[in-house]
């Protein structure tokens, strides 16, 4: 069946129908993500757990995302970014509310493992559907939105497990999960795809492996894949590693209550949101690799002063400004994939490369725990520091430094 005969080109998606379909979806995401944060501790002394079973469950999830994300980039290139959002976001409800009548580890693992799967196409797709439904000119900013869609979703967290995890337990704060799912498909059932979509499904379709390959085509594009791979993988190693310990951390060292944990949270989260506007707000004023290396050594300097801190308030607002510059960079992904590849491979490049990011950023929680096990956490906090390194040289050498106005800025990938 031709692409371009499963899509209705009368319903187009509008630049504000297309941002509330994708911020709704992604604060989705980060909703799950950060309560599962929270309930370690009674879902590990419920089901007796281990530590390192515990670790694996967000693991194991953006594992899942990584595997959703290379299957669900190609086939939405194919076939269309609202039907394959559609499907995504039913696999992630159906698997979130699983985990609400898991019974031991393994099965709980396998339904966490399902749900990343969908959320895997969560992201990659919605970014691809943003850059056709805005006007190049504010794509970064736009982009930025949906970036801070997840930390709507992670505020939205930090707030209500504190109050209701104690009343309805964990296995209802899953089901709890499954409302801004619902209200996100029902969002999207009413939209048509983006215009500049349509006309591109309507040219010669390359089959769904062959647009893996598209990522790696020739040299300038294999520099850009790697090094957008590299980024991906540093904020999500930083971001994890940070938000899923952090709360156990300040309740170990310092005697927080979930609640004092929570407003922890959601004061970083607020300067990482903060962070994530002014980044594409910059971004479309300014060049982007340098906001980029202006986030990049921020982040360095402010993890490493961060780990020095003893004091619990100076730790809450020196979070805040940490989370600025950590989490921040995500706002110039969503423009920076877009802009680097053309439509019939956007959102294969938007999944798989971010996607590979989070799965590499899964082991952070993991690596952060056995080095804090091993060591003391503000000495693993520090060697975090070092990754974003990496970062700078991946900027400086691998990226492309042309902000272009027009479409296709890598050439014409197929």
């Amino acid at each position: 069946m031709p692409a371009n005969s499963i899509i209705t080109p009368k319903k187009h998606a509008t630049p504000m129908k297309a941002m509330i379909a994708s911020v709704s979806g992604y604060a989705m995401d980060g909703f799950d993500l950060l309560i599962l944060g929270f309930m370690l501790p009674a879902i590990s002394s419920e089901l007796g757990l281990t530590a390192s079973q515990s670790g694996s469950l967000v693991t194991w999830t953006l594992i899942g995302a990584v595997i959703g994300g290379v299957i669900f980039g190609p086939i939405s290139d194919r076939f269309g970014r609202i039907r394959v959002l559609t499907f995504t976001i039913l696999m992630f409800s159906l698997f979130t509310g699983l985990c609400a009548v898991a019974q031991g580890y393994w099965d709980l693992l396998t339904y966490r493992t399902l749900a990343g799967v969908g959320l895997g196409g969560e992201f990659g797709i919605g970014m691809a559907l943003i850059a056709e439904a805005w006007p190049i000119e504010k794509r970064n900013r736009a982009s930025a939105y949906v970036g801070m869609g997840w930390q709507l979703g992670v505020l939205m967290a930090a707030i209500l497990t504190p109050l209701l995890l104690g009343t309805i337990g964990w296995r209802g704060m899953f089901l709890i999960g499954l409302v801004p799912a619902l209200a996100s498909f029902l969002i999207r059932r009413s939209m048509g795809e983006p215009e500049e979509f349509v006309k591109q499904s309507s040219k010669q379709q390359e089959p769904l492996l062959t647009r893996l390959a598209l990522l790696f085509k020739d040299r300038a594009t294999r520099r850009c894949s790697i090094g957008i791979l590299i980024l991906c993988s540093v904020q999500n190693f930083g971001y994890y590693g940070l938000m899923i310990w952090m709360p156990s951390y300040l309740s170990k060292n310092f005697g927080f209550s979930l609640t004092k944990s929570g407003m922890w949270t959601a004061v970083t989260v607020i300067g990482m949101t903060f962070g994530i506007w002014l980044f594409g707000a910059l971004s479309d004023r300014f060049a982007r690799w340098k906001i980029f290396v202006i986030y990049q050594v921020g982040a360095v300097v402010m993890v490493v002063c961060y780990a020095q801190l003893k004091d619990p308030t100076a730790m809450l607002f020196a979070g805040a400004v940490m989370g600025m510059f950590v989490n921040g960079m995500i706002g110039g992904y969503g423009g920076l994939i877009s802009d680097s590849y053309p439509v019939n491979a956007r959102a294969t490049a938007q999944n798989v490369l971010f996607n590979l990011g989070r799965g590499v950023g899964g082991f952070g929680p993991l690596v952060i725990g056995m080095l804090a096990s091993q060591i003391a956490f503000t000495a693993a906090i520090t060697l975090l520091a070092a990754i974003y390194l990496l970062d700078i040289y991946a900027t400086l050498f691998l990226l492309p430094k042309a902000q272009s106005k027009k479409e296709d800025t890598l050439g014409a990938i197929g």
